[in-house]
């Protein structure tokens, strides 16, 4: 297996000094890490005590496939031996190498019960940061067997995260050994590839996700946002309408923003936001009810003129992407019989990610007219005060269309990524 594959020396290194009770690799994207944990955990697995079970550990079952089970079963990675991983798509158990793996989600705290009573020789955590403390204690806690291991995964996060301050900093006190990679780590990526990932990411998001390093979110999120670049007022044929996305408010702003997915002059594919509606209750002294809004939504769609159709007026997204937090208003657009009403995908870094590559690689711009969202862009910014707390959050002030681009933006990601395929997701 190891002779097939492109190894760096420090891919090579990590998996053969993979014999802590913690081993954790953590750094880029595309770094190479997760190829050499999956190399060091089938290792593992195939000299595993047979008492004790083994498991693997993800955000949720979906992206134990994704991140762990697919690229296992992936011969051009390892050849023959990935016949011997077998797993029936949304089944909890898998088996690797004859050994039967129980796949457990842990997207909060409740998870902690699925390991009660349990007794542990081994485990893979794809995407540690994001599990919840307290699982990764109990999880710990479970692996009692003599010489029992624990193998884990992670991009970078905020140096205060409990991972890192707790586990990677006391490397020397525990059982713990640990190894960063860069994105130049990876033998096997084409130079072209590395150059135009490198390109995409700026800020906070290069410095984790190129370099690999645990740094604090600072200042302007969106700070490769240039209005000279981003705002246009001219805009292309819209081959599909994927969505109209909500921030809903009653005191706070109501923010609508319609997004599609249009190609340049060159034939580049990108997203724009073709229109806004936005009501300010403080500003107009008026609150709108649930009914108010999805007519005064309506009538919006109705006037908003299709680019380079001559004079057609009126659009229909494929979607409508709404706060998750208003229920009530969710259920007025179904008694309103608006079609495709879905809840948006409020994972917030991921959103934010999604949209501030979007920017830095020129494939998002925005029609002058969306005012609320051009004057809110430059001034949306991270949370000092929660930074030093180990959180990357936003300051909620001034941020309602922000969040409904982000909600569109990573709602609809799945219609849209085929036509933008250079950008990357963080893994």
């Amino acid at each position: 297996m190891l002779d097939s594959l492109p190894l760096s020396a420090k891919q090579i290194r990590s998996i053969a000094h993979a014999t802590a009770r913690i081993n954790l690799w953590h750094g880029a994207i595309r770094s190479g890490k997760t190829i050499a944990s999956l190399i060091a955990f089938l290792i593992a697995v195939a000299s595993a005590p047979s008492s004790g079970l083994i498991v693997i550990v993800g955000r949720s079952l979906q992206t134990i496939e994704r991140n762990v089970l697919d690229p296992l079963q992936d011969e051009k990675l390892f050849g023959p031996v990935a016949r011997l991983v077998q797993h029936t798509r949304g089944a909890t158990t898998a088996v690797v190498l004859g050994r039967t793996i129980h796949l457990i989600g842990a997207a909060d705290s409740r998870a902690e019960g699925r390991l009660r009573g349990l007794t542990a020789c081994l485990a893979y955590v794809d995407e540690a940061t994001l599990v919840p403390r307290g699982f990764w204690n109990q999880l710990l806690g479970r692996l009692s067997v003599d010489d029992a291991r624990l193998f884990a995964t992670t991009n970078p996060d905020n140096p205060g995260h409990w991972l890192r301050k707790e586990f990677i900093n006391r490397a020397g006190a525990l059982d713990l050994r640990h190894w960063q990679f860069t994105l130049d780590d990876n033998p096997s990526l084409p130079a072209a590839y590395v150059a135009s990932l490198k390109a995409e990411y700026v800020g906070l998001w290069y410095r984790r996700f190129i370099l690999g390093h645990w740094v604090q979110s600072e200042g302007a999120i969106y700070e490769m946002f240039d209005a000279e670049r981003h705002v246009v007022r001219e805009l292309p044929h819209i081959e599909r309408w994927l969505c109209d996305a909500i921030d809903y408010g009653t005191v706070n702003p109501f923010a609508d923003l319609l997004i599609g997915l249009g190609r340049d002059n060159q034939g580049r594919a990108g997203l724009y936001v073709v229109s806004e509606y936005r009501h300010d209750s403080r500003a107009t002294r008026r609150q709108l009810t649930d009914a108010e809004y999805s007519a005064a939504r309506r009538r919006w769609l109705a006037s908003v003129p299709q680019p380079q159709a001559g004079n057609v007026l009126g659009v229909r997204p494929e979607w409508t992407v709404v706060d998750p937090s208003a229920a009530s208003f969710i259920e007025q657009l179904h008694r309103d019989g608006v079609s495709g009403v879905t809840p948006a995908d409020n994972t917030v870094l991921d959103g934010i990610r999604g949209v501030a590559n979007l920017l830095a690689s020129d494939r998002l711009f925005i029609h002058a007219s969306a005012t609320g969202l051009i004057d809110e862009l430059p001034g949306y910014s991270w949370d000092d005060e929660a930074a030093e707390r180990g959180e990357d959050k936003p300051i909620k002030i001034d941020d309602h269309s922000c969040d409904a681009l982000r909600y569109g933006v990573r709602t609809t990601e799945a219609l849209w990524r085929p036509h933008i395929p250079t950008l990357e997701v963080a893994a």
